[in-house]
């Protein structure tokens, strides 16, 4: 028996739109990967509920086709073993994973996982020179 908390399918994003429609929802950024969340608006349809989707991605950038295995396995236990606990239904969900994973122990990914998923928070920093995102309306002066 399962609980109302609980997902008791996953489905994956296969198609590039998928991902791409991913990148406009909100972003939780953690050391050791990048967490994107997009509400789809289909959770709750006709007394349905829509199983949350999820994908996995790493790039070049990150180290060779060995290393980025590596990464993407360690990212998809991680999920396995705790994220359905997280996971909404008719959610989208992306991690792109980040070398520092490579390095992490395992306990560490988990909790970092954890954070990310309970985090409601969008992140306002740029993920390279770690400074405020000036876009603002607010903020601008003329």
């Amino acid at each position: 028996m399962t609980s109302h908390n609980t997902i008791s399918r996953v489905e994956r994003l296969t198609k590039r739109a998928e991902y791409l429609a991913v990148r406009n929802g909100k972003k939780r950024r953690g050391k050791y990967f990048l967490l994107e969340v997009l509400d789809r608006g289909d959770g709750d349809h006709n007394g349905e509920l829509k199983p949350p989707r999820i994908g996995y991605t790493v790039t070049k950038r990150q180290g060779n086709a060995v290393k980025r295995n590596r990464i993407r396995r360690r990212l998809k236990e991680a999920v396995r073993l705790k994220a359905h606990e997280f996971l909404k239904p008719g959610h989208d969900y992306v991690l792109i994973g980040h070398n520092e994973l490579l390095d992490a122990s395992f306990s560490d990914l988990i909790y970092s996982l954890e954070e990310r998923f309970k985090s409601k928070k969008n992140s306002d920093r740029n993920p390279r020179t770690g400074a405020k995102h000036k876009n603002n309306v607010a903020e601008c002066k003329d």
